[in-house]
């Protein structure tokens, strides 16, 4: 299984930007799949995730209104379309895989992990 995360980059605070996560080596139906974050000194933050079947999506509060999850089963690829960011938002963002029923917000619950990708955001 391999997830390659992209996307990431320098952005001016309340910029935007599109993260991508390319799945493949599987079938991902069944499986949530998850946006995590980590900022350095910092434990890694759950973002957002969807489930790939329904797409039923869950956000961390600190980004509700402001993040969108979602995905293509055709391109078996992930998307976080993240906007109005903030400086304390600079993190490196990974994407995750996991046949989860509960608890998204739980890096444990994921099996499989993308490289990340920085997102720096500038004040």
């Amino acid at each position: 299984v391999q997830l390659q995360a992209s996307g990431g980059g320098l952005v001016q605070a309340g910029g935007s930007l599109r993260l991508s996560c390319a799945a493949s080596g599987r079938t991902f139906s069944g499986y949530v799949m998850g946006w995590f974050r980590q900022a350095p000194g910092k434990e890694r933050e759950f973002v957002a995730a969807i489930r790939w079947s329904g797409g039923s999506t869950y956000y961390a509060d600190s980004v509700k209104g402001r993040f969108t999850i979602s995905r293509d089963n055709a391109k078996n690829t992930v998307y976080l379309q993240m906007n109005s960011l903030k400086p304390e938002e600079t993190a490196v963002y990974y994407c995750a895989a996991g046949r989860i029923y509960s608890a998204y917000d739980r890096a444990q619950q994921y099996h499989y992990w993308g490289q990340g990708t920085q997102v720096t955001v500038s004040s």
